[in-house]
């Protein structure tokens, strides 16, 4: 079950897509499906929400999405450039016409004085478009970082379909 700001949030994202005939998909790390799940949580979703791809390790990220080896090695999985290759790999094989990626340190753990835990990095893809956002959210807990992972994800989809 989502909350009421996050499922108005995935509601506009549909009507938005619906309006211009586009179909979306995902690619998440940190948040482990939760921006699809958020999404097809709401019924009708099917018309517009084509796959989520979870992609939590570095060989799942290869694999699924394309991401050259050389910028995990040289970036590594939690960077603008992961999360760029990430969105833009879910929207060459997806086949979409706009997706969202979401890569970060949730926590409790894995975080060091350069990518501290709640840094995430997100990227929204569409043909003509990739932008990124870094947040930092600090150590506000694992499902805080996820939960405001899943609404910058969902407004920058809102962002790129308007």
């Amino acid at each position: 079950m989502i909350d009421a700001e996050t499922h108005a949030l995935a509601e506009r994202v549909l009507v938005a897509c619906r309006a211009r005939g586009w179909k979306l998909a995902t690619a998440e790390s940190c948040t482990g499906g939760l921006v699809a799940g958020a999404l097809t949580e709401i019924a009708g979703s099917s018309d517009v929400v084509d796959r989520g791809f979870v992609t939590y390790s570095n060989a799942a990220k290869v694999e699924m999405l394309g991401v050259p080896e050389e910028t995990l090695d040289k970036f590594g999985a939690v960077s603008g450039q992961t999360a760029a290759a990430m969105a833009t790999g879910a929207l060459e094989r997806a086949g979409a016409d706009l997706t969202v990626a979401i890569t970060g340190i949730a926590g409790p753990g894995g975080g060091s004085a350069a990518k501290p835990v709640g840094l995430v990095h997100f990227a929204g893809a569409s043909h003509a478009h990739v932008i990124h956002r870094e947040k930092r959210y600090g150590e506000v807990g694992r499902s805080e970082v996820r939960r405001l992972s899943v609404i910058e994800a969902l407004t920058m989809l809102l962002e790129l379909a308007a």
